[in-house]
C-alpha cells in the first residue's frame, strides 16, 4: 500500500503507537472504498454527538483550560461547522476532482490515449491535538474532519493541556463508527508526551501525513523527523506568525481613535492566545500617529491579565515580552494589570530592521508598534519579515494607490490578506486559507481550515485507457 509505507514491521519504543498504527492501516483498505455519503454521515454523526454532549464538554474545556465557557461554546459549534463543512463537500460530486481527457484513436500522426484522473486518500494520518484550540484543532478538529473526509484513518496525539475534553470528544467518534459499522481502526486517541510519543507516531512506517499546529520548535522537530524517514511523508505544521498590520496614512489621519481600539482588542482578546493574534503594527509618522499610540496605550494599560491556557506557555510568554522590552531601541507604551500582564511596545524602523529578534512571535498579549518615515521604509520593513498567516491594511482618503503598490509584497508574505479588519478571528468557509509561508506553515500551498485542507490528505492518481468495468465510478463514460 502506497510505497510500502502501510508495513507495520518496524516496531517503535511504544506499543500503543504500534497497535494504533496496526489498526488504523488494517481500516485504510475498507475506509477508503467508503461511499463519499458514508463518509459524510459519519461526520454529521459527530458534530451531532459532540453537541450531544452538552455543558459538560463546555464546563470540562473550561475546568482544563481556564478558557470562558462562552468560547468553549463558541468553539464547539465552530467544530461542529467543519464537520458539516466537509460533509456537504462530499455531497458534491466533485469533491475528489475528477479531470477527463477523453482519447481520439483518430489522431494522427499518433492516438491520444483516454486519460482520466482522481485523487485518494494517502494512507493513515497523525494529528497533534494544539494547545489553544481544545476543540477545533484537537480531537475531532479541522484536521481530523479533513482526513476522515478524504478517505484516511486517524490517529490523533491528545495534547496535554486538555485530555479530558479529547477523551470526551474521541468517545463520540468511536461511537459514531460504531453506529455506523465502520472499522474501529479509522480513529485512534494516544495520549503521552510530544516530544517521545508524538516523535515515535512520525517515524511509524505505517504514518503516510502529519498535521500539527504548535510551536516552531516542535513543528521543526517534528518536520525533521518526518523527512529522515526511509520513506519521507508530509507535514503539515503550523507553527508560527505575528501578523503584520498596515495603518497607511489616510487611515491614521481619518480614524486614529478607532483604529487604535479596534487593534487592542483584537491583540488582548484572549490573552493573546490566537495564532492570528496582531503582535505586530507598521504605523507611518504623520497626522494620527500621536492619538493612536495614546489611544492603544490607554487601552492596554486598562486591561487586566487573563489566565493562560497552561503554566509552560504563561511562562514562555512572560519570557518573550521581557526578551522585547530589554532590546536597545524598544519603548514601553503601556502595561496592562495583574499577571501575566499584556504590553504594547514602541520602536523606529531604524531599530527594528537591525534586530532581527524584534521579528519574533510573543504567544500572548504583547504587541509592537514600528513607525515608518515613508512609503520606501514601509517596504523595506516588509521586506525582513518571515511568511505570516495574515497580513492586514487599513486605508484611507488617498491610501488607494500605495496599498494597490504594498499588496504584491503582501500576497508573497500571507496567506490570508485582510482589509479594514483585525486578523484575530478565521471564517470557516470553502475560501479560507489559514496557511502561508514558512515558518507560518511548513507548507504555504495548503491551508489547515476551510474545505481546500482535504488536498493535504489526497494524491493524484491517473487511469490511461482503462476499460469502463475497472475505472472508479466517478471516471466512467457511462
Amino acid at each position: 500500500m502506497s510505497g510500502g509505507q502501510m508495513s507495520t514491521g518496524e516496531k517503535s519504543a511504544f506499543p500503543e503507537v504500534d497497535t494504533a498504527v496496526a489498526a488504523a492501516t488494517a481500516a485504510f483498505g475498507a475506509y477508503r472504498e467508503t461511499e463519499p455519503r458514508t463518509r459524510a454521515g459519519l461526520l454529521r454523526a459527530i458534530a451531532d454527538g459532540i453537541e450531544a454532549l452538552g455543558d459538560d464538554l463546555a464546563a470540562t474545556v473550561h475546568r482544563e483550560t481556564r478558557l470562558p465557557l462562552a468560547r468553549a461554546r463558541s468553539e464547539r459549534d465552530r467544530t461542529c461547522g467543519q464537520l458539516r463543512m466537509f460533509a456537504a463537500l462530499l455531497d458534491t460530486p466533485g469533491w475528489n476532482r475528477p479531470r477527463i481527457a477523453p482519447g481520439d484513436p483518430a489522431r494522427e500522426p499518433l492516438p491520444r490515449p483516454d486519460l482520466r484522473l482522481r485523487h485518494i486518500p494517502l494512507g493513515p494520518v497523525a494529528v497533534f491535538g494544539a494547545s489553544n484550540f481544545p476543540l477545533a484543532f484537537s480531537a475531532a478538529g479541522g484536521d481530523t474532519a479533513a482526513a476522515l473526509a478524504a478517505g484516511a484513518p486517524v490517529i490523533v496525539k491528545a495534547h496535554e493541556a486538555h485530555p479530558d475534553t479529547s477523551r470526551l470528544v474521541g468517545g463520540v467518534v468511536t461511537d459514531a463508527l460504531a453506529a455506523l459499522g465502520l472499522p474501529a481502526g479509522t480513529f485512534t486517541l494516544l495520549f503521552g508526551p510530544g516530544r517521545t510519543l508524538g516523535q515515535a507516531l512520525v517515524a511509524h512506517p505505517g504514518v503516510a501525513a502529519v498535521a500539527f499546529t504548535g510551536s516552531r520548535a516542535a513543528g521543526l522537530a517534528i518536520a525533521s523527523t518526518a523527512a529522515a524517514r526511509p520513506v519521507p511523508i508530509p507535514v503539515y505544521a503550523e507553527m508560527s506568525s505575528v501578523n503584520p498590520v498596515f495603518l497607511l496614512p489616510g487611515a491614521l489621519a481619518d480614524a486614529p481613535g478607532d483604529l487604535a481600539r479596534g487593534f487592542a482588542a483584537s491583540a488582548v482578546l484572549g490573552s493573546g492566545q490566537f495564532c492570528t493574534n496582531p503582535g505586530l503594527v507598521f504605523a507611518r509618522n504623520g497626522t494620527g500617529l500621536d492619538a493612536f499610540l495614546e489611544t492603544a496605550a490607554a487601552a492596554f494599560g486598562a486591561t487586566a491579565a487573563q489566565p493562560m491556557l497552561t503554566d509552560g506557555i504563561r511562562a514562555a510568554y512572560e519570557a518573550g515580552r521581557d526578551r522585547l522590552a530589554a532590546v536597545p531601541g524598544v519603548e514601553l507604551l503601556a502595561r496592562g494589570t495583574g499577571a501575566p500582564a499584556p504590553a504594547l511596545y514602541r520602536a523606529d524602523a531604524a531599530a527594528f530592521l537591525a534586530e532581527p529578534a524584534l521579528r519574533d512571535e510573543v504567544f500572548g498579549a504583547t504587541s509592537l508598534i514600528v513607525t515608518a518615515a515613508d512609503e520606501a521604509e514601509t517596504h523595506r520593513l516588509v521586506d525582513v519579515l518571515e511568511g505570516q498567516l495574515t497580513a492586514t491594511l487599513h486605508t484611507g482618503p488617498g491610501d488607494l494607490g500605495e496599498a494597490a503598490r504594498l499588496l504584491p509584497r503582501l500576497e508573497l508574505l500571507a496567506g490570508r490578506i485582510v482589509h479594514g479588519g483585525w486578523p484575530t478571528g478565521v471564517e470557516v468557509g470553502p475560501a479560507t486559507v489559514h496557511g502561508g509561508p514558512f515558518p507560518a506553515t511548513s507548507d504555504a500551498r495548503t491551508t489547515s481550515v476551510g474545505t481546500l485542507a482535504i488536498d493535504r490528505f489526497l494524491r493524484p492518481v491517473a487511469y490511461q485507457d482503462l476499460p469502463d468495468d475497472l475505472l472508479p465510478r466517478e471516471l466512467k463514460r457511462a
